[in-house]
């Protein structure tokens, strides 16, 4: 989720994995982008010049009249040359003289009013404009009917554009237009189909996205019809329906939406319009997340390019490198993954306000590098950093200070500063309890964190007090068979071990490998870690079979799902060697060592790597001479 809709029309940094400035909800860091006069969102009704002509000529009757129609039409001309100051006094000429006209004046009140809202929106001030279309909708009784629904519908786009979206309100106008609208136009209008479009932007930005899609669909279908399949209104609803499909998780679908935005909008804006950055980025988007990473670098790379043409130093083009980061760091790049994300940062940097919660995801992301890298003091510095601009920027207690937190407690647990990251994954719980109250999710994760601590610092009773209030939530939010519950059973069975009770070990052993295989699927790399568990408590109770039983059904696992000469299958074959070796069975133990020692070689590794109950296989050799040959 990870895209902007057009017409605005229009997950927490984790522990282990980057972020993209989506931890800013990407439609409320966009929505302004469809403020631009490529489409349509309403905004613009009331802007066609007037003729002298007709009834409207036998209006003018006095100097002042035609005054007001030149004037109007004066204005025009001017908001199309981009000349807004001029447009503005045009046009509050023109208001005065149709006040003074009232009724009689060839040009509505609310006509001039909207083009002076028009023109204060398009210079981004929305609270002016608010105020002139309220003024507007005082005027009804002078006004037609369409007009009106026009200036609902403009309130709503401006109520919806706030720096704080209010989309009660902007939803409560939206429908009062369409109302109107309806009732005057017919359902199959193209004024009909932009106030659709308007309430599928905010049912979107609620993440409504079921209705979204719907009143997209029907917008769309309207205006095909209406203004063909190539106009840019067209491709502006074609976008934000690709986008919906694309939240929905519906990659295909979303796909071929935006591969038609592509064919409508590349010949009428060419190849370098910042709009065809941002969709080769969404594309990139679809085949990052399907895992297709040469075809998403490719169109990321085209992003770029195409974003730095049309945009120059921008904070589209911060995005696009950002995601290049995450590309590169989920193939394991981190060096190439650094890269970008610091070319980021340094247009974030020069770009955006020091306070702005983008450069602290990016802050966040080169910290997650040099925290797998090893480097805890470089990774621990970027997190203060962070936490720094956080701090200043949301106060104290905002649940996003918790997320850092958490990733500066990491750290000091990852360093064995135990004590350091206890008190600070307490801090991080603290805010998150006063935030979210005692029952979800982030809470949880906090007492998984500092359970683990204070394993590490020997306290089991209480680590286990805190797995266990961490299992009671994710049970009764997620259910019995979630991964996150199956991490707080293994727990669990990890303390019940260290205390040297095995059957309660066992038991939660077998309880984590149900829940993981539900979850994760009979494959997974969490079922295998659990079974080898399972397979060593079983050894240290001396219960041969049942340790056989789950090192080969490791074994089995790993060999439908890696290569053949993968060292993790020579590793279990060297723990059921090891097993065969304690029930006597020589001939077996040098089949499985020998197999474990071809693979070695394939893959290049030292045999050395593997252990017989204590001894190398040099070692296994001297204690059976007869062996060696085979070994």
């Amino acid at each position: 989720s990870q895209q902007q809709s057009f017409e605005s029309s229009s997950s927490a940094t984790s522990n282990s994995c980057p972020s993209s400035p989506k931890s800013v909800p990407q439609h409320e860091k966009n929505k302004n982008i469809n403020q631009r006069r490529e489409y349509d969102e309403g905004m613009k009704c009331c802007s066609d010049p007037v003729r002298m002509e007709g009834r409207l000529l036998e209006l003018i009757d006095t100097r002042e009249k035609a005054a007001t129609v030149i004037l109007f039409n004066l204005g025009q001309y001017c908001v199309r040359l981009h000349k807004d100051e001029e447009a503005n006094e045009c046009f509050v000429r023109a208001l005065f003289l149709a006040r003074c006209a009232a009724k009689s004046s060839p040009i509505s009140v609310v006509s001039i009013l909207h083009n002076i809202g028009y023109v204060q929106y398009r210079n981004s001030e929305l609270e002016k404009a608010l105020q002139t279309f309220n003024e507007a909708l005082q005027y009804r009784h002078f006004a037609d009917d369409l007009e009106f629904a026009a200036a609902l519908n403009c309130i709503g786009v401006l109520y919806f554009h706030l720096p704080k979206s209010d989309t009660s309100k902007a939803m409560e106008y939206y429908n009062k237009s369409l109302e109107i609208r309806k009732e005057r136009l017919g359902l199959f209008h193209k004024d009909v189909a932009t106030t659709l479009n308007n309430i599928g932007r905010v049912h979107y930005i609620k993440c409504e996205y079921a209705h979204a899609l719907a009143k997209y669909l029907e917008a769309l279908r309207i205006r095909r019809s209406i203004l063909g399949k190539d106009h840019l209104d067209v491709a502006a609803t074609v976008y934000n329906a690709g986008q919906t499909f694309h939240q929905q998780g519906d990659l295909d679908k979303a796909l071929k939406y935006y591969q038609e935005f592509m064919r409508i909008t590349v010949p009428k804006l060419g190849q370098t319009h910042r709009d065809v950055a941002i969709m080769l980025k969404c594309m990139a988007q679809i085949y990052h997340e399907q895992r297709q990473y040469d075809r998403a670098l490719s169109l990321y790379d085209e992003a770029l390019t195409v974003g730095r043409a049309a945009l120059g130093v921008h904070a589209e083009v911060a995005s696009i490198l950002n995601k290049m980061g995450n590309l590169y760091y989920e193939r394991g790049g981190f060096d190439l993954a650094l890269e970008k994300y610091k070319e980021g940062l340094e247009v974030e940097r020069t770009v955006l306000h020091p306070l702005h919660p983008n450069i602290t995801v990016t802050l966040t992301n080169i910290g997650q590098i040099y925290k797998q890298r090893g480097e805890y003091h470089a990774a621990l510095k970027l997190y203060k950093e962070a936490l720094d601009i956080q701090v200043k920027s949301l106060g104290g207690r905002h649940p996003s200070i918790a997320v850092t937190l958490s990733n500066m407690g990491l750290i000091h647990y990852l360093n064995k500063s135990y004590s350091k990251s206890l008190d600070i994954y307490q801090e991080a719980l603290r805010i998150r309890r006063d935030a979210f109250g005692e029952c979800h999710l982030d809470v949880a994760s906090s007492l998984n964190s500092i359970g683990l601590v204070l394993f590490k610092l020997g306290l089991h009773e209480l680590a286990m007090q805190s797995f266990l209030e961490s299992l009671k939530i994710r049970r009764e939010l997620l259910g019995d068979a979630h991964r996150d519950v199956a991490i707080i059973l293994y727990n669990i069975a990890t303390i019940h071990l260290e205390r040297g009770d095995e059957d309660e070990a066992m038991k939660c052993y077998k309880e984590t490998l149900r829940v993981e295989r539900a979850a994760l699927g009979p494959d997974h790399a969490d079922v295998i870690l659990t079974l080898q568990y399972t397979g060593q408590v079983h050894v240290q109770r001396g219960e041969l079979d049942e340790a056989m039983e789950c090192f080969y059904e490791v074994l089995r696992i790993q060999r439908r799902n890696l290569q053949d000469n993968d060292p993790s299958i020579a590793h279990t074959l060297n723990s059921i060697a090891n097993i065969h070796l304690q029930n006597g069975n020589t001939a077996a133990v040098v089949d499985c060592m020998s197999e474990a020692a071809r693979i070695m070689c394939r893959a290049g590794r030292s045999e050395d790597e593997l252990c017989l109950t204590g001894f190398h296989l040099y070692g296994f050799a001297l204690l059976h001479p007869e062996c060696a040959p085979v070994a």
